[in-house]
């Protein structure tokens, strides 16, 4: 069971993923194997997927609470433990909705426009 729940829910990247991409992306760049043309286009891939990141962690927070995470649990994930962190991203997430579904589908219409 507990390896069926591991597999269950994971991010879709990890920071280790992407410092092992960083890595050979810097290699290539050093070789010459990319021109700046290249990494512009790359760049502007990261920024979008950096804006997707930040979304799907505000969705996962709103979700955690609605599934019974208290402040003290998941302050820790925002970096010195304070409930503050958390607590003022959910508050400001709460002018905007109610809900992760909400949420979900407050994303779902910015990505049609």
């Amino acid at each position: 069971m507990d390896e069926l729940r591991e597999d269950r829910l994971r991010a879709p990247v990890t920071a280790a993923d992407l410092l092992r991409w960083l890595e050979g992306a810097a290699e290539a760049v050093r070789a010459g194997e990319v021109d700046a043309d290249e990494l512009i286009a790359v760049l502007g891939e990261l920024r979008q997927a950096s804006t997707a990141c930040a979304n799907a962690s505000d969705w996962t927070l709103l979700a955690a609470r609605e599934a019974g995470a208290s402040l003290r649990q998941i302050a820790p994930v925002f970096g010195k433990g304070y409930v503050r962190a958390p607590a003022a991203r959910l508050e400001k997430l709460h002018r905007e909705v109610l809900s992760a579904d909400q949420f979900l589908e407050l994303m779902r219409r910015r990505a049609a426009e």
